[in-house]
């Protein structure tokens, strides 16, 4: 509205100056009359002519990429992306500068808007170059992309704007996880006395051919492929499958203290390590999430199962209505026993109890992974000895990068 108040003040004001000057021409003559009438309409001609300076068929295209960049044009939450536009503009009416808008719209609707600007070159053309804030984990597409310019005087705006539809995804962070053997001791409770190796034991079922490793026997070699190919190949065997792991992902805002979002996407980050250290080791990985409605994803290996998972952590937001006890209620149905459950949660005191107590009924062997606040030590641990004394595996994690040692100090990683 305001834009349009504007341009009708401009249009008014040149009304009152070319009518003043064809006045002073008429009744006053003269040289000087004539050449402020005739400079009068010269800049009035250039001013229309930038009606068709050709901005309105403006064309480009966009590119992407960021550090850390992970397949399919994903990006790792809090990074930033560096993103440059190629402009053409078509024509030959000169242009002064072209201000350029450029904009990302999250899956939640949340708008991110940035403004550059360039000056053509003799082809019409120029590029552009930015880069965006940390982004949070979610959805992104990229926005219409609108070019302005003006005129030497600055009165008059002609703009044009042009698609380049890019999509991506901003996953949860990830911390990479050694060798946990956890997922084969935890099934057996942290009390036995039975050895368990660093990595699943092979089989003597071939299944398929890997690059080799320095330190195999000869029997390992696979003579075919290395003759085929002239480089050292070796006989992959198939691994003992290890115990169905079910991650569980409490999605109750106010245990995560409501006004710090930050502690709740320690806990989709946690969730999120577990399953990209579950695919590297070919673990049957599942995630339950609660809210409104359950989400069940049974354990499966391999990496569609990885990206389901993944693509359920990027969307997924704190809000559900209950508390985990009550909320893991609801999913009575779903959870199958003889699998071993990684809890992710915050809650402390009866309703943790409650909730490891509910899920060892169910024939599922519990393990918390509590998240804990990084300003506030709690002094209640009580709770945590009661846990503890009942067998099951308790670890505190306050920031995401004291996962790994926060499991290599429990003895078991």
């Amino acid at each position: 509205m305001e834009a349009t108040k504007a341009k009708r003040f401009r249009w008014q004001f040149i009304a009152v100056v070319y009518i003043c000057s064809l006045f002073y021409f008429l009744f006053q003559g003269g040289r000087t009359s004539l050449m402020l009438f005739i400079i009068l309409n010269l800049l009035l001609a250039y001013l229309w002519i930038g009606r068709w300076s050709g901005i309105s068929k403006v064309t480009g295209n966009r590119s992407f990429a960021a550090q850390g960049a992970q397949p399919q044009g994903s990006v790792m939450s809090g990074g930033a992306l560096d993103v440059s536009l190629q402009i053409k503009i078509p024509g030959f009416f000169p242009l002064p500068y072209v201000i350029v808008r450029d904009g990302l719209l999250r899956h939640n609707g949340q708008k991110l808007s940035f403004e550059t600007s360039f000056v053509p070159n003799w082809k019409r053309s120029g590029e552009v170059s930015y880069r965006t804030p940390p982004l949070a984990r979610g959805e992104y597409r990229f926005r219409e992309t609108e070019c302005l310019s003006y005129d030497v005087f600055g009165l008059f705006e002609h703009s044009g704007s042009f698609k380049s539809d890019a999509v991506f995804s901003v996953l949860p962070q990830t911390v990479p996880l050694k060798q946990w053997t956890g997922f084969r001791q935890g099934i057996r409770g942290p009390y036995s006395h039975a050895a368990a190796s660093r990595s699943a034991k092979e089989t003597t079922q071939i299944n398929g051919v890997r690059e080799y490793h320095y330190g195999d026997r000869l029997s390992r070699v696979h003579w075919n492929a290395t003759a085929k190919t002239g480089q050292w190949k070796s006989k992959a065997f198939e691994r003992e499958s290890l115990p169905r792991t079910l991650i569980i992902l409490d999605r109750h805002l106010p245990s995560y203290d409501g006004s710090s979002p930050d502690r709740f996407e320690l806990a989709v980050s946690v969730a999120a390590s577990f399953i990209e250290h579950g695919t590297r080791e070919d673990t049957a990985m599942g995630l339950l999430s609660i809210s409104d409605k359950v989400t069940m994803m049974p354990p499966k290996s391999g990496v569609e199962q990885r990206n389901t998972v993944m693509k359920h952590l990027t969307f997924v937001d704190a809000d559900a209505q209950y508390p985990i006890y009550k909320s893991l209620q609801q999913a009575d149905s779903v959870i199958e026993p003889g699998s071993f459950a990684l809890l992710i949660s915050p809650e402390k005191g009866g309703q943790i109890i409650q909730s490891m107590e509910w899920l060892s009924r169910k024939g599922v062997t519990p393990c918390l992974i509590h998240i804990g606040s990084a300003s506030k030590i709690s002094g209640d641990i009580a709770w945590r000895r009661i846990v503890e004394e009942r067998g099951w595996l308790v670890f505190d994690v306050r920031q995401l990068q004291e996962l790994p040692s926060a499991l290599e100090g429990s003895g078991i990683a």
